[in-house]
Protein backbone atom coordinates (compact mmCIF):
# COMPACT_ATOMS: atom_id res chain seq x y z
CA UNK A 1 0.00 0.00 0.00
CA UNK A 2 1.24 3.44 -0.88
CA UNK A 3 1.94 5.92 1.88
CA UNK A 4 -1.27 7.95 2.12
CA UNK A 5 0.62 10.84 3.73
CA UNK A 6 3.15 11.13 0.87
CA UNK A 7 1.50 14.26 -0.62
CA UNK A 8 1.93 15.97 2.75
CA UNK A 9 5.56 14.87 2.96
CA UNK A 10 6.26 16.20 -0.53
CA UNK A 11 4.61 19.54 0.26
CA UNK A 12 6.52 19.74 3.55
CA UNK A 13 9.83 19.53 1.70
CA UNK A 14 8.70 22.32 -0.63
CA UNK A 15 7.63 24.46 2.34
CA UNK A 16 11.02 24.01 4.00
CA UNK A 17 12.85 24.85 0.75
CA UNK A 18 10.80 28.04 0.24
CA UNK A 19 11.35 29.03 3.89
CA UNK A 20 15.12 28.76 3.40
CA UNK A 21 14.83 30.72 0.15
CA UNK A 22 12.85 33.51 1.87
CA UNK A 23 15.38 33.68 4.73
CA UNK A 24 18.23 33.93 2.22
CA UNK A 25 16.46 36.73 0.33
CA UNK A 26 15.79 38.56 3.62
CA UNK A 27 19.50 38.32 4.42
CA UNK A 28 20.34 39.76 1.00
CA UNK A 29 17.98 42.70 1.51
CA UNK A 30 19.28 43.33 5.04
CA UNK A 31 22.85 43.51 3.73
CA UNK A 32 22.23 45.70 0.68
CA UNK A 33 24.59 48.37 2.08
CA UNK A 34 27.11 46.15 3.88
CA UNK A 35 30.46 47.28 2.53
CA UNK A 36 32.57 45.24 4.94
CA UNK A 37 32.12 41.67 6.12
CA UNK A 38 34.16 39.65 8.61
CA UNK A 39 35.75 37.88 5.63
CA UNK A 40 36.70 41.24 4.08
CA UNK A 41 35.05 43.13 1.27
CA UNK A 42 31.36 43.78 0.71
CA UNK A 43 28.58 41.30 1.33
CA UNK A 44 28.06 39.01 -1.65
CA UNK A 45 24.47 38.17 -2.65
CA UNK A 46 23.44 34.60 -1.91
CA UNK A 47 21.06 32.33 -3.78
CA UNK A 48 19.65 28.88 -3.05
CA UNK A 49 20.08 25.86 -5.27
CA UNK A 50 17.01 23.60 -5.52
CA UNK A 51 17.37 19.89 -6.13
CA UNK A 52 14.72 17.21 -6.47
CA UNK A 53 14.94 13.80 -4.88
CA UNK A 54 12.80 10.66 -5.02
CA UNK A 55 10.78 9.55 -2.01
CA UNK A 56 9.64 6.54 -3.99
CA UNK A 57 9.07 5.65 -7.64
CA UNK A 58 6.35 8.30 -8.07
CA UNK A 59 6.94 11.01 -5.47
CA UNK A 60 9.51 13.78 -5.75
CA UNK A 61 10.62 16.04 -2.91
CA UNK A 62 12.60 19.27 -2.86
CA UNK A 63 15.97 19.80 -1.19
CA UNK A 64 18.46 22.65 -0.99
CA UNK A 65 21.91 21.05 -1.15
CA UNK A 66 23.73 24.37 -0.97
CA UNK A 67 23.49 28.13 -0.91
CA UNK A 68 25.83 29.78 -3.40
CA UNK A 69 27.30 33.27 -3.64
CA UNK A 70 26.42 35.33 -6.70
CA UNK A 71 29.61 36.08 -8.64
CA UNK A 72 28.34 39.20 -10.38
CA UNK A 73 30.55 42.27 -9.95
CA UNK A 74 30.07 44.60 -7.00
CA UNK A 75 28.58 48.06 -7.53
CA UNK A 76 31.13 50.82 -7.18
CA UNK A 77 30.21 54.35 -6.10
CA UNK A 78 32.47 57.36 -5.88
CA UNK A 79 32.43 58.34 -2.19
CA UNK A 80 35.89 59.60 -1.22
CA UNK A 81 34.83 60.36 2.39
CA UNK A 82 33.53 56.83 3.08
CA UNK A 83 35.69 54.79 5.50
CA UNK A 84 35.69 51.83 3.08
CA UNK A 85 36.69 53.87 0.01
CA UNK A 86 39.69 52.67 -1.95
CA UNK A 87 42.66 54.90 -2.83
CA UNK A 88 40.70 56.38 -5.76
CA UNK A 89 37.66 57.18 -3.59
CA UNK A 90 35.41 54.36 -4.79
CA UNK A 91 33.36 52.19 -2.44
CA UNK A 92 32.32 48.67 -3.42
CA UNK A 93 28.73 47.84 -2.50
CA UNK A 94 27.06 44.41 -2.57
CA UNK A 95 25.87 42.99 -5.88
CA UNK A 96 22.24 43.17 -4.74
CA UNK A 97 19.33 44.58 -6.72
CA UNK A 98 16.55 45.26 -4.20
CA UNK A 99 13.81 45.10 -6.84
CA UNK A 100 15.05 41.70 -8.03
CA UNK A 101 15.12 40.49 -4.42
CA UNK A 102 11.56 41.69 -3.79
CA UNK A 103 10.31 39.89 -6.92
CA UNK A 104 12.10 36.72 -5.77
CA UNK A 105 10.58 37.12 -2.30
CA UNK A 106 7.07 37.45 -3.75
CA UNK A 107 7.60 34.32 -5.89
CA UNK A 108 8.87 32.35 -2.89
CA UNK A 109 5.94 33.52 -0.75
CA UNK A 110 3.46 32.48 -3.44
CA UNK A 111 5.08 29.06 -3.79
CA UNK A 112 4.91 28.68 -0.01
CA UNK A 113 1.22 29.65 0.01
CA UNK A 114 0.47 27.26 -2.86
CA UNK A 115 1.95 24.37 -0.89
CA UNK A 116 -0.02 25.34 2.21
CA UNK A 117 -3.19 25.37 0.10
CA UNK A 118 -2.34 21.95 -1.32
CA UNK A 119 -1.80 20.57 2.18
CA UNK A 120 -5.14 22.02 3.32
CA UNK A 121 -6.98 20.56 0.34
CA UNK A 122 -5.44 17.15 0.89
CA UNK A 123 -6.37 17.25 4.58
CA UNK A 124 -9.99 18.15 3.66
CA UNK A 125 -10.18 15.27 1.16
CA UNK A 126 -8.71 12.88 3.70
CA UNK A 127 -11.22 13.97 6.36
CA UNK A 128 -14.14 13.56 3.92
CA UNK A 129 -12.89 10.09 3.07
CA UNK A 130 -12.85 9.20 6.76
CA UNK A 131 -16.38 10.54 7.14
CA UNK A 132 -17.56 8.38 4.22
CA UNK A 133 -15.96 5.32 5.77
CA UNK A 134 -17.92 5.88 9.01
CA UNK A 135 -21.25 5.48 7.25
Amino acid sequence: MKDMFMPLKVSATALEAQKIRMNTIASNIANVNSTKTPGGGPYRRKDVVFESFLFDESSIGVDIPKIVEDQRAFKTVYEPGHPDADKDGYVSYPNINTIEEMVNLMAAARAYEANLTLMGSYKDMFMKTLDLMKT
